[in-house]
C-alpha cells in the first residue's frame, strides 16, 4: 500500500463562478504577525522587522508554468480585480484585495502559483488592518489572537542534494574556464540540500526563526517555499519603483572587530565589485523602459546581516503611468518580470549564464531565485527575490543557495560561501529556541 501524499501544496481553487467580495477594516496591533499563523499548509507570509502581511485559507489560486507565466498571472489577476467588490477601510498599499506569487526561475521546469487567502492580516508602521475575501460573500472576520505554538522538527539529518561538494566545485571551475575563455562574463551557480525530519515540517517553525534572527530580511511563504531574502528585486508604491541588489559576499566571524575589516575588504574588492557593477548594470537597463526618471548610485554599501556581509545598492525611478500594456497602468508583477533574472540570479549575458546554468549546475531549481511576494489591487507591492529558501513537503525540505562565478572565481571560497548561505534556513529547521 502506498503512503498518502505529504505534499504541502493546497488543492486548485475555482473561482469563475462568483466575484471576490473583498472587506478591509482597521484593528488595534494584533501582536507578533506570524505567531497568527494557524496550523497547516495554506499560510502566506511576507513580513520584515515586524511589519509586513500574513494570511491564510485560499479563496483563490491560479498556477501557471512556461514562458508566459508572468503574463498569463497577469491576466488572471486582471480579471479577479476588475470583477472584485471591494470595500476597503484602510486605503493603505497592501489592504483590499490582495495576492501573493512565487515564480519559477526558468521557463520550464517548474509550475508558478498566484494564491488570495481567505484572511490577510497587515500592519504599517502604527497602521494594523484585517482583510477578510470570499468567492460571492465574504467570510465572517476572525477574532486575531496568537495561534497555538507550532512543535519543533525532530530527527533533522541533512544530505547533499543534486552535487556533492567536490562536484559542485567541479562545475565552478568548468565555469570560470568558460568566462576566462570569453564565452560570457559572470553567471550564478546554486547548489541544493536536502533536510529530512522525522514528521511533517510546520512551516510556522521556520518562519518563526527567521522572522525574529533575521529581522533585516523578508522573510516569506507562499505554497510551499519558505525563505529570509535581503534582496529586494522590486517595490513598486504609489508610482516609486526601488530595487536592492545585492551582489559580492563575505561570511561574519561573529567578531565585531574583524567583521568591520572584513567589510571593508569587501568594499575593495575586485572580484566583488566586478560581480556587484553587473548585477547592478543588469537591474538599471531592465528598468529604463519603465521609468522616467533614474537613480543610481556610483558606489555600493555594505549591508550587515548575521551571517553574511554583502556589497548592496538601491536602485530608485519613477514609473511612467503609461507604460503598461494599452491603457493599464504597470503593475509590481510587470516590473519583476522584466528584471528577471536579473546577473543576481542568472548572470551576465543572461541568455548565454542561463543556459549555462541549465547545462552545469546539475539540478532544477524549481522556485528557487524567482520573484517571490505580493501585490495589491491597484499593481502596488513587493517582490523579492526567493533566495535563502527552502522547498518543504511533508517531512522532506530541499535548502538552495547560490554564488556569482566571475573570471577570478575560486571554487573553494565559493563552496564557503555557499555554505554560508545555507546557514539562515539550516539553523530555522533546529529545534533549539532562541533567546
Amino acid at each position: 500500500m502506498s503512503e498518502p501524499s505529504t505534499s504541502s501544496t493546497p488543492p486548485e481553487v475555482e473561482t469563475d463562478a462568483a466575484p471576490l467580495v473583498v472587506r478591509t477594516v482597521h484593528v488595534e496591533d494584533p501582536g507578533t504577525l506570524v505567531a497568527l499563523l494557524p496550523p497547516g499548509p495554506e499560510v502566506t507570509t511576507w513580513v520584515r522587522r515586524g511589519d509586513g502581511l500574513v494570511g491564510w485559507g485560499t479563496a483563490a489560486v491560479r498556477r501557471t508554468t512556461g514562458a508566459d507565466r508572468f503574463t498569463d498571472a497577469r491576466d488572471w489577476w486582471d480579471h479577479q480585480r476588475s470583477t472584485a467588490v471591494v470595500r476597503d477601510e484602510v486605503g493603505e498599499p497592501g489592504s483590499g484585495l490582495v495576492c501573493f506569487g512565487s515564480f519559477a526561475f526558468a521557463d520550464e521546469p517548474g509550475e508558478s502559483v498566484l494564491v488570495v487567502p481567505e484572511v490577510i492580516v497587515g500592519r504599517r508602521g502604527s497602521t494594523a488592518w484585517v482583510t477578510t475575501i470570499g468567492a460571492g460573500s465574504i467570510p465572517s472576520t476572525p477574532q486575531l489572537r496568537s495561534a497555538a505554538q507550532p512543535a519543533a522538527p525532530t530527527g533533522v539529518t541533512f544530505t547533499d542534494g543534486a552535487l556533492s561538494g567536490p562536484d559542485w566545485e567541479r562545475a565552478v571551475a568548468d565555469a570560470v574556464s568558460r568566462i576566462n575563455a570569453g564565452d560570457l562574463e559572470k553567471v550564478v551557480l546554486a547548489r541544493d540540500l536536502l533536510a529530512t525530519a522525522e514528521q511533517d515540517m510546520d512551516v510556522r517553525w521556520p518562519l518563526a526563526r527567521l522572522a525574529e534572527t533575521y529581522e533585516m530580511c523578508w522573510t516569506f511563504h507562499v505554497d510551499g517555499l519558505l525563505g529570509a531574502t535581503p534582496e529586494m528585486l522590486v517595490r513598486r508604491e504609489r508610482g516609486l519603483v526601488t530595487s536592492r541588489v545585492l551582489a559580492g559576499t563575505i561570511r561574519r566571524t561573529g567578531d565585531d572587530a574583524r567583521d568591520l575589516a572584513l567589510a571593508a575588504t569587501l568594499a575593495r574588492s575586485s572580484k566583488d565589485l566586478e560581480e556587484h557593477e553587473y548585477a547592478v548594470r543588469s537591474v538599471a537597463e531592465a528598468l529604463t523602459p519603465y521609468c522616467s526618471s533614474m537613480n543610481v548610485p556610483e558606489s555600493p554599501f555594505v549591508l550587515h546581516l548575521p551571517n553574511v556581509m554583502h556589497l548592496a545598492t538601491d536602485v530608485a525611478g519613477v514609473v511612467h503611468e503609461n507604460a503598461g500594456r494599452g491603457s493599464t497602468r504597470t503593475t509590481s508583477l510587470d516590473l519583476a518580470a522584466a528584471l528577471h533574472p536579473s546577473a543576481a540570479v542568472g548572470g551576465t549575458p543572461t541568455e548565454l549564464a542561463t543556459r549555462l546554468i541549465t547545462e552545469i549546475e546539475g539540478m532544477d531549481r524549481r522556485r528557487y531565485a524567482g520573484p517571490v511576494g505580493w501585490m495589491d489591487a491597484s499593481g502596488d507591492g513587493e517582490w523579492g527575490l526567493a533566495l535563502r529558501s527552502a522547498e518543504v513537503d511533508g517531512r522532506r525540505v530541499r535548502l538552495f543557495a547560490g554564488c556569482g562565478i566571475v573570471a577570478d572565481s575560486d571554487p573553494e571560497a565559493e563552496l564557503a560561501e555557499a555554505q554560508a548561505k545555507f546557514v539562515p534556513v539550516r539553523d530555522a529547521l533546529s529545534a533549539i529556541e532562541r533567546g
